[in-house]
């Protein structure tokens, strides 16, 4: 069932459009209550822009997911850049904390890399939600009109990688890893997996085949000081 829509939820101030999209989301104006669900709204325009990109979702193909019309989609949530930004705090709230809570209560440094990388292999093709990273997939390509999204969506990217290798160097000071560990490249290289892996499930990758990438990846994993590596036979 269609909800129902008031034209005076798009008043809107000139100061209030005029606000940058880096400043987070607009807070709304007091006054009559909104037509609609909010936050079933935003979950619906995750959706969207998680299956679609950001560019490629117009407002009319968010206005009908959403349930309601671009005045009121203006009024709740400022403009299209606006309700990405939040739809992508709520995409990392649903998702990415939860496997960053399970990051970091592993004991070790490997068990982090390996609950990330399995359960990316599970969630990069669940089926009730679209195929992919949203921080990977709905990324902009060269349009400076969306040059701020891009730098966003980068650097979000960016602090996952940072938060793997501090983990990282934490198991080299645990001595879990040897000292010579270039924890910045590790960090990189695990990063590099689980955004390949987002690229093969779009492709239709199977949870069978991400996990035998994930099996190859973690055979890389550096082995304990005084520990040979794998394949190597002792003298």
């Amino acid at each position: 069932m269609k909800l129902s829509e008031h034209g005076s939820e798009a008043g809107a101030d000139t100061a209030e459009e005029n606000v940058p999209a880096a400043c987070g989301p607009r807070k709304r104006r007091p006054g009559r209550p909104l037509s609609f669900d909010r936050a079933a709204a935003l979950e619906r325009a995750m959706l969207v822009f998680w299956r679609l990109g950001y560019e490629a979702a117009s407002v009319k193909e968010l206005t009908a997911a959403m349930g309601i019309t671009p005045p009121s989609l203006y009024a709740a949530f400022g403009d299209k850049e606006r309700l990405f930004l939040e739809a992508l705090e709520h995409y990392e709230e649903q998702r990415r904390r939860r496997v960053e809570a399970a990051v970091a209560e592993a004991p070790t440094a490997r068990e982090a890399v390996a609950r990330w990388l399995e359960e990316a292999a599970r969630e990069l093709v669940c089926p009730s939600h679209p195929k992919g990273c949203m921080l990977v997939t709905t990324a902009p390509r060269g349009s400076e009109a969306a040059a701020g999204v891009q730098a966003l969506l980068a650097g979000k990217r960016a602090a996952s990688e940072a938060s793997l290798e501090a983990r990282i160097r934490r198991g080299m000071a645990e001595g879990e890893l040897p000292a010579a560990t270039d924890a910045a490249a590790l960090a990189g290289f695990y990063t590099t997996v689980v955004q390949g892996m987002s690229i093969q499930a779009l492709d239709g990758a199977s949870a069978g085949k991400l996990c035998a990438v994930v099996d190859a990846a973690l055979r890389a994993w550096p082995p304990a000081p005084g520990t040979a590596a794998p394949g190597t036979a002792s003298r």
